[in-house]
């Protein structure tokens, strides 16, 4: 069953989420807003268990059972604290009739439902995920070695598998893109993707050369020394505000900027 949801909202959006009877969904701890008195609420470290198999993706149960649902809980945990995200997921369960939830990100901007079919998953920047259906896996994908080194912001992605709804949010606001429309190719800002379709090859690549025009893009352009790759054929959300951006304005309104003239390169990011 779809998800009956409605995003709300001009500057920074919301999800009002209505639950038929006995129907669950998911958030990150931190985006819950509100809820009607009948939804239950509860705060778990596995991910959603869906048809009684246990989160090492094994059925059965006794002790062994116990331990590789405590081991595959363990590895969930373990890799979202290596990517920063939170530890916790929040359940919430329509009991009694309907009910309705609200959610919201953390950051000036939108937020978007993706319809998963099980055909291709989705892969989503850090903390982009709001809430999803029981029966969307939320994971971790680390891109790893070039990609993720060169990238910085892509190096750790998340990745939504299954079926069902799934709410993302974002900065600023969206543009939806197909690579497959502007030449198979589009080369982005990496700090301003926030979602796109399993299929669609992500990459970083270096601005220019190592030559005058190269180093005045890398110095002076404000976007470092590296741009983000998208190729194939795809859905691709990109976002108009991005993170350090937000970062910068505000110390530069606090007196404190400290990226100054030089752009990207040697921008400090918050934190």
């Amino acid at each position: 069953m779809t998800l009956q949801q409605e995003i709300v909202g001009n500057a920074m959006q919301m999800a009002v989420v209505n639950l038929t009877p006995g129907q669950t969904v998911y958030c990150e701890a931190g985006k819950f807003l509100f809820k009607t008195a009948n939804v239950s609420m509860e705060t778990r470290l596995s991910g959603p268990d869906r048809g009684g198999r246990d989160q090492a993706g094994q059925g059965g149960g006794g002790m062994g059972g116990m331990l590789r649902q405590a081991m595959g809980t363990a590895m969930q945990v373990g890799q979202r604290a290596l990517a920063g995200e939170s530890l916790a997921f929040q359940y919430f369960t329509s009991t009694g009739g309907e009910g309705t939830v609200g959610f919201a990100g953390v950051l000036p901007g939108e937020m978007r439902a993706l319809e998963l079919t099980g055909n291709r998953a989705w892969f989503a920047e850090k903390d982009a995920f709001v809430a999803a259906e029981s029966t969307v896996d939320f994971g971790i994908a680390f891109q790893g070695g070039r990609t993720g080194t060169s990238g910085g912001e892509g190096f750790i992605l998340e990745k939504f598998t299954g079926t069902g709804t799934v709410i993302i949010c974002g900065a600023g606001n969206f543009i939806d893109l197909n690579p497959a429309d502007f030449g198979g190719r589009i080369e982005v800002d990496t700090g301003c993707i926030v979602a796109f379709e399993e299929g669609i090859r992500y990459g970083v690549q270096r601005i220019g050369g190592l030559n005058r025009q190269g180093l005045m893009n890398a110095v002076f352009g404000g976007e470092g020394l590296s741009l983000a790759t998208l190729e194939g054929n795809g859905r691709v959300i990109l976002q108009s505000l991005t993170i350090e951006g937000l970062a910068n304005a505000l110390k530069k309104a606090q007196g404190g900027d400290k990226q100054g003239p030089t752009g990207g390169l040697f921008s400090t990011h918050a934190g």
